[in-house]
């Protein structure tokens, strides 16, 4: 058996930097979604006024990845990253900086449009990274992304207790994140860089169409149901935890941190587990320990049995999304060649947005209408399809890894062999 090749220095830089947008983009996201009731105060936005802004910038975001599936047809992922982190973080800035109702809104539209292209084409370069390096870096990617949220919501906590005003808090961050991403910039590598530097002529040589949507249905189907479950806990945990299990309101803070900490802490040993065992178990596994984290929730007698609850939730949904956006890819890849890559996941991308819209709104219906501990069944079963569809998240052997490493049982791209 040939050993696996050591990526070379133009991969490994390519990592560390794509890692640090992912970082980024976690802190700048988090700073603003914790910072909705501040924005909702500082421009005097309505209670009824509220749930259109919250869902535009999402509608926006969806629209903005379409826009790059057409995109990245004529540029490189790497350009729209280069072009549009700078904007997003400079749109966090004018979340707190501008002076208008008016003002705000274009802010947030701005904010949602390139958002889109940014997990777009954020998510195109990992899954191009991890076809390089031949084995499962995707997770990290995410563990990263999942770090910055964490950090973000910390300097949200600390601008809340600080009493700081938005633009106080969200200046020097994006003082520090607007170098940073442009610096970070000019080691993004994609396909296109890859071929150029392996002599091949260069260039993004030919675009290929994405997959059809009936063939992508199935992961696009994962990819909504986990935000919707994703989503349960970002806006009801706190609510959950207070008004239905009885804790006290600094403990209904806690769950949404112990489960941001847990998808750090899952996605960070992920990538082992996916090379050992392959994406198929580990997607298989994931769903059940996300299951199982709703049913806790659902029949917990008191808060701290919600918690280990959320807790499980957590740890089970954290690895889905990546290894959803690397199946896609290699799927594209494998029927269309590398050039449909890059337009399938802007396309899967979009999910990851109606997830986001239909989760809160949905959750909270059912639980006025029924119960709350009901309500929490039903993103469960959601996320239960993922089982249904494990085996999309598989692949064949004999065309992955190839530019770093032999295909090998363990390898990522065996996952759909044996299991």
């Amino acid at each position: 058996m040939t050993p696996p090749q050591v990526p070379g220095a133009r991969l490994r830089h390519g990592r560390v930097s794509l890692t640090l947008s992912f970082f980024v983009q976690g802190a700048v996201f988090a700073l603003l979604v914790t910072r909705i009731p501040a924005i909702q105060v500082r421009y005097g936005i309505s209670d009824s006024l509220l749930p259109a802004f919250l869902a535009a910038v999402p509608v926006l975001a969806g629209v903005g990845s379409v826009g790059t599936e057409h995109l990245v047809k004529r540029v490189s992922p790497s350009t729209v990253l280069r072009c549009v982190q700078p904007v997003v973080c400079l749109a966090l800035l004018a979340v707190g900086a501008v002076g208008s109702l008016v003002q705000v809104a274009v802010a947030l539209a701005a904010f949602g449009l390139t958002v889109g292209a940014l997990d777009a084409s954020m998510n195109m370069l990992g899954v191009s990274l991890q076809r390089a390096y031949g084995r499962s870096i995707m997770l990290g990617f995410h563990a990263a992304y999942s770090l910055g949220g964490i950090v973000g919501a910390s300097l949200a906590w600390a601008g809340a207790h600080w009493r700081l005003s938005l633009m106080v808090l969200y200046g020097p961050a994006v003082a520090v994140f607007v170098p940073l991403v442009l610096v970070i910039g000019r080691w993004f590598v994609g396909r296109d860089q890859r071929d150029a530097s392996d002599g091949d002529g260069g260039g993004r040589g030919a675009a290929a169409a994405p997959v059809a949507m009936r063939l992508l249905l199935p992961l696009c189907l994962v990819m909504a149901f986990v935000y919707i479950g994703d989503s349960t806990v970002s806006n009801w945990s706190a609510k959950y935890l207070q008004d239905v299990l009885g804790s006290s309101e600094q403990l209904a803070t806690v769950p949404y941190n112990v489960y941001m900490v847990m998808t750090l802490l899952g996605r960070t040993v992920g990538d082992l587990g996916v090379r050992r065992f392959g994406p198929v178990q580990v997607v298989r596994t994931g769903t059940v320990v996300a299951a199982a984290g709703f049913v806790v929730v659902a029949a917990a007698p008191g808060a701290w049995v919600g918690m280990a609850g959320f807790t499980l939730l957590g740890l089970g949904l954290c690895v889905i999304v990546p290894q959803t956006f690397a199946a896609a890819g290699r799927y594209a890849e494998e029927r269309h060649g590398p050039g449909a890559s890059d337009p399938t996941i802007a396309r899967l991308n979009i999910f990851n947005y109606v997830g986001f819209l239909i989760g809160s709104p949905l959750v909270g219906a059912l639980g006025d209408a029924w119960s709350y501990r009901g309500a929490m069944l039903v993103p469960m079963a959601m996320v239960l399809v993922t089982l249904v569809y494990a085996r999309s998240f598989g692949a064949s052997p004999a065309r992955y890894g190839d530019d770093h490493e032999r295909p090998r049982t363990a390898d990522v791209g065996r996952g759909s062999n044996g299991l």
